[in-house]
């Protein structure tokens, strides 16, 4: 078990890391790479294309967009305009090869290159999932995620208010699935924004390509996948197991009631006490 630092009486019931298909989202990113280079390489070289008669920049201009226009979609999507960045860079380093080398055969080369580099993504998304770890002990929930950067957060039961859970195909079929937790001061929460075009009452006003429209606000659960249960196994007994830990650590109505009493007598005993040092 990777060591983490236990209060006391605090025991781990159990240590989860996210299952192998649940960044299938991110090894979408390598995979569209991978077929782009094969597709190219069945297009330079079909009779649809002529080599002989299209310059090295058409072949350039053509994998660019495809690599570029798919890294804007896949930001989107995922909200992370890294993946953008890094696609640029991709691109750059390319482009510097062909440059540096003088390399002309920029057919065969781009595709090679692309297919070559796409399956780097293999170990990385593995290592990077590898580097979550969550602990489930008897006091809270400890998050923990990053390669580079490592982040940690944690949750104590009595802070949190609520669990969101989600299961995709894949989790339905091999037993994996997310779980959010939302705490009291809204962590685990995030805001879509729905648009109507022409705008419509009670709506923020926005823009989207150029048209106004009436925004609509609406508060859903989200969260980076190193500060949420992302992709445990067995997903129904872990969610069992937190919301079974979430009721221990909830106070029942007349229970608050009586600490509000215990206080408000407290909180008297001690004016009385100070009254009578005075």
């Amino acid at each position: 078990m990777k060591k983490i630092d236990l209060i006391k009486n605090e025991h781990v019931e159990r240590e989860l890391t996210p299952h192998p298909l649940s960044f299938f989202n991110l090894h979408s990113l390598w995979i569209f790479l991978f077929a782009w280079g094969i597709f190219l390489l069945w297009l330079f070289y079909s009779p649809y294309w002529s080599s002989d008669g299209v310059a090295i920049g058409i072949n350039i201009f053509v994998w660019l967009s495809g690599i570029l226009i798919f890294g804007i979609i896949a930001s989107l999507l995922l909200i992370r305009w890294r993946i953008f960045f890094i696609y640029c860079t991709f691109c750059i380093v390319g482009i510097v090869l062909i440059w540096k080398f003088n390399i002309d055969n920029v057919t065969f080369f781009l595709p090679f290159y692309t297919i070559v580099a796409s399956l780097a993504g293999i170990p990385l998304v593995e290592a990077y999932r590898r580097s979550h770890r969550y602990f489930i002990t008897n006091f809270r929930i400890i998050l923990k995620g990053g390669i580079i950067r490592t982040r940690e957060r944690s949750l104590r039961y009595e802070k949190i208010s609520d669990i969101e859970g989600s299961q995709g195909i894949a989790g339905k079929i091999f037993g994996f699935g997310t779980i959010i937790p939302i705490t009291h001061s809204g962590f685990g929460l995030g805001e879509d924004v729905s648009f109507a075009g022409g705008g419509g009452e009670g709506g923020k006003k926005a823009r989207l390509f150029g048209f106004a429209g009436g925004g609509k606000v609406v508060t859903t659960a989200r969260s980076r996948s190193y500060y949420e249960l992302h992709g445990v196994h067995p997903y129904r007994e872990v969610k069992a197991l937190i919301e079974n830990f979430l009721q221990q650590h909830t106070i029942a109505p007349y229970q608050m009631e009586q600490v509000r009493l215990q206080k408000e007598i407290l909180d008297a005993l001690r004016e009385r006490e100070d009254e009578d040092t005075v």
